[in-house]
């Protein structure tokens, strides 16, 4: 969205293609109950003075429904909906190497699209590719089953329903949170602990929003300057640097405050060192615990050996989850000890038992980061698949493009710190950048640009040594873990957004000597650009 606002705003004719019937990406998709963003507000707005100047939002950590009124309200200031094509979704993109150009096609309910574009861009989200796990009889089910990334668009009344969740990711946190208070009975199907934080969830009234305006700059030019692009950063302490009782008051400070402070606001040596960790992890199981009454499911929602290092694994935002699940009307099944033999028409039935149901959540996450592209047909050159080409993993440059496959762009893919940052100022940073290339490469002529191959492999190499060592001690799906045969490696940059920032600025103040140029003759000068975003 916001790429498009850039290439418009420079003169390129476009055409953002969209699955979807509107504006919102991931927003307009989640739409199960409790669907909110983890980042707050301001921070998760794009920077623009006449997007946020008369824009208001009712809470801190907005739910779904406003998130898409507010990506709506930005497709109507900045004229972007003649530049859309929505409710179709791309298919295939094959390179012309004697055209320089791409041949696009999308398939909607109006037919079939086809483009010829001198660029495409890509911003198909980090998790945006839900993952339906191959469970014997899912088809089976007579009742409502879906995935929380799917759900339907009318909602669905689950007061009074028997409802069964497999997965406590963030949407099953959240999902468990509302249907748990007003549901019958809510069986929930967990592998692993969701080692949850404080959200802090307040009201914001519009005098408080209006008075705080006068900030707005400040803040969000300040994303660029934290690791995560939140407004607060790492303490640049060591955990042991600090006594006992330093500690204590410290992180008792981030609790009380909420959000992410205690994940990516604390010591930095969280993800570097096993005893901070263990020390991390020991603060919080006291301070959940507190909140677990039941000591049966204490042991299974804060064990006392922690499942995997604290933050290896996405750390959601709570608000009353520990009291919902304590709830006499919601049961928690350890798959591990009791793991699921098949679904049947009625219900979930287990090694040990049978659980019969009226809906069942699949809240099983996505397959991240490559999910997306490996669903459509992407040829490079001499006709090379972006799935011969990844397949023994992710290779690319900058995060932004793909060696073998020139004038192609990515936003908030692999190799960018696309889950450990704030995705708006992420699209900000990286669609700014490649819309600043394309412009040098109009403004020179040059109709074919793609990353050098051994410039890939180094970048590649540089993100994987990157990554924190105990971050590899999960099976999560920042690994690719949660997806059965799924090549693993590293997939995020980790070395924090001002790094990122600065590796893109200093390979265009260099004049982008890690990719390779050409032109076409003269009489292909004047291709119309399309973009598909």
């Amino acid at each position: 969205m916001w790429s498009l606002f850039r290439l418009v705003e420079s003169g390129f004719r476009c055409k953002l293609i969209e699955a979807g019937s509107d504006f919102g990406g991931t927003w307009y998709w989640n739409r199960y109950p409790g669907a909110r963003v983890d980042t707050d507000v301001p921070s998760y707005e794009f920077e623009l003075e006449e997007l946020w100047k008369d824009w208001n939002w009712p809470e801190v950590f907005p739910g779904g429904e406003d998130l898409r009124a507010y990506f709506k309200s930005v497709g109507q200031k900045l004229d972007l909906r003649r530049h859309c094509l929505f409710d179709h979704a791309v298919r295939s993109a094959h390179w012309g190497e004697i055209s320089h150009l791409w041949n696009v096609t999308a398939d909607g309910a109006a037919g079939v699209y086809e483009a010829s574009s001198r660029h495409v861009i890509f911003a198909l989200g980090t998790s945006a590719q839900p993952y339906i796990p191959n469970i014997k009889g899912l088809d089976r089910f007579s009742g409502h089953c879906m995935h929380t990334a799917r759900w339907p668009r009318d909602g669905l009344e689950t007061r009074g329903k028997r409802v069964g969740i497999i997965g406590t990711g963030a949407s099953g946190v959240q999902v468990i949170q509302e249907v748990g208070p007003v549901a019958e009975k809510l069986t929930v199907f967990q592998r692993t602990p969701n080692l949850a934080i404080p959200m802090r969830q307040r009201a914001l009234q519009v005098q408080e929003q209006t008075s705080a305006k006068s900030s707005y700059p400040d803040i969000f030019n300040n994303r660029h300057g934290t690791f995560t692009g939140f407004s607060y950063d790492f303490n640049p302490r060591k955990t042991e640097e600090d006594t006992p009782e330093q500690r204590e008051a410290f992180w008792e400070g981030l609790w009380s405050l909420g959000g992410f402070r205690f994940f990516v606001g604390g010591y930095h040596d969280l993800f570097f060192s096993k005893e901070a960790n263990d020390l991390a992890y020991a603060f919080w199981r006291k301070k959940v615990s507190e909140r677990i009454r039941d000591p049966k499911k204490r042991d299974l929602l804060a064990p006392a050996i922690s499942p995997h290092p604290f933050g290896a694994k996405r750390v959601s935002l709570e608000q009353n989850y520990w009291e919902v699940v304590c709830q006499d009307n919601v049961d928690i099944v350890d798959v591990n000890n009791d793991p699921i033999v098949e679904v049947t028409a009625t219900g979930v039935r287990t090694a040990k038992r049978t659980y019969d149901l009226d809906i069942l959540v699949l809240a099983t996450g996505f397959d991240a980061y490559t999910g997306s592209y490996l669903q459509i047909d992407i040829r490079g050159e001499e006709g090379r698949t972006i799935q011969e080409h990844w397949r023994e993993g992710v290779r690319s440059y900058l995060g932004t493009t793909v060696n073998k496959f020139p004038n192609l762009w990515f936003m908030y893919g692999p190799h960018s710190p696309g889950a450990f940052s704030v995705m708006p100022a992420l699209a900000e940073v990286q669609g700014g950048w490649i819309v600043d290339a394309m412009k040098q490469l109009r403004a020179e002529n040059v109709t074919k640009f793609v990353a050098r191959t051994n410039a890939a492999e180094a970048y590649s190499q540089h993100v994987r040594e990157l990554a924190p060592p105990l971050l590899l001690q999960a099976k999560s799906w920042y690994l690719g873990a949660n997806i059965p045969g799924k090549v693993q490696g590293i997939h995020d940059y980790f070395g924090g957004v001002p790094a990122y920032i600065q590796e893109l600025k200093e390979e265009a103040e260099k004049g982008y000597p890690n990719f390779q140029r050409a032109r076409l003759a003269d009489s292909h000068k004047g291709e119309e650009v399309r973009a598909k975003l």
